[in-house]
């Protein structure tokens, strides 16, 4: 990595969170076709942490995420961001705050009709910053260094293994520089080796950029390795929280199953 060679931060690094949450979700419920699936959900976000989102699939980790993004719109409770609630805000104040959040999807969802360079260029015009084209270059080389792939600028997304693609996106989201970070399921479809990299590269930009980051996954390596705190979702409900030593020391079998 040559994010200024950091050292990957983890839950005992951790130690100055913010008393005012980043985000503040409070009794909030989704449910489709009359089925919940997230039900009286309150956990808070603080400045400057990798806050883990951890749970089986099917437990309405990705539906919170999206709600968070304002992708989904949610039935009750509030999800303030900055002091606001998203469900309040209108068009103009929803994009104001997506220029403000990166949100490295699953799938990673690159353009294939487009060079490496392009895909990164994309954001950089949208964001409406007016950079110069020697500007918008420099960006782009310090981006593509970052994720340690510099050598793959006018490549097409179609030429990259799975770990690359993973990596170019989390570029594409990092060159606007955001506050917050939600990464949805990062390391699902990856080896193990390039799983533990991009969970380096998650610390990594954590530190660079002082993200405040939600981390959906049930991969337990990413999250050990990730998380300054867990939130555990069970049913779509709140199930526990804590550190990674509460979870790994816990009797619990529900949390046990995942960590043993």
């Amino acid at each position: 990595m040559n994010i200024e060679n950091t050292q990957s931060l983890n839950h005992n690094t951790f130690n100055s969170l913010s008393n005012d949450p980043v985000i503040n979700i409070t009794n909030v419920a989704k449910a489709f076709a009359g089925v919940p699936v997230l039900q009286d959900v309150s956990i808070q976000l603080y400045k400057g942490e990798n806050l883990v989102v951890l749970g089986k699939s099917g437990t309405g980790k990705s539906v919170l995420i999206k709600c968070i993004a304002g992708l989904l719109r949610h039935d009750k409770g509030t999800i303030d961001v900055f002091g606001k609630d998203i469900k309040t805000m209108r068009s103009r104040e929803i994009d104001e705050y997506r220029q403000k959040l990166g949100f490295l999807f699953q799938s990673g969802a690159l353009y294939d009709s487009m060079t490496v360079k392009q895909n990164l260029e994309f954001p950089l015009v949208r964001s409406g910053k007016k950079l110069s084209k020697k500007e918008m270059e420099l960006k782009i080389n310090e981006v593509l260094e970052n994720v340690g792939l510099p050598e793959v600028i006018n490549k097409m997304p179609s030429e990259l293994s799975g770990g690359m693609r993973k990596r170019i996106s989390l570029a594409r989201t990092i060159i606007v520089d955001p506050l917050i970070m939600l990464y949805d399921e990062p390391t699902t479809g990856l080896d193990p080796v390039t799983s533990d990299e991009i969970s380096t590269l998650i610390n990594d930009v954590q530190m660079k950029y002082k993200t405040s980051s939600i981390i959906i996954t049930h991969d337990i390596k990413c999250a050990l390795k990730t998380a300054n705190r867990i939130v555990m979702l069970h049913e779509g409900m709140l199930y526990r929280e804590g550190n990674v030593d509460d979870f790994e020391s816990s009797t619990d079998p529900m949390i046990h199953s995942f960590f043993h």
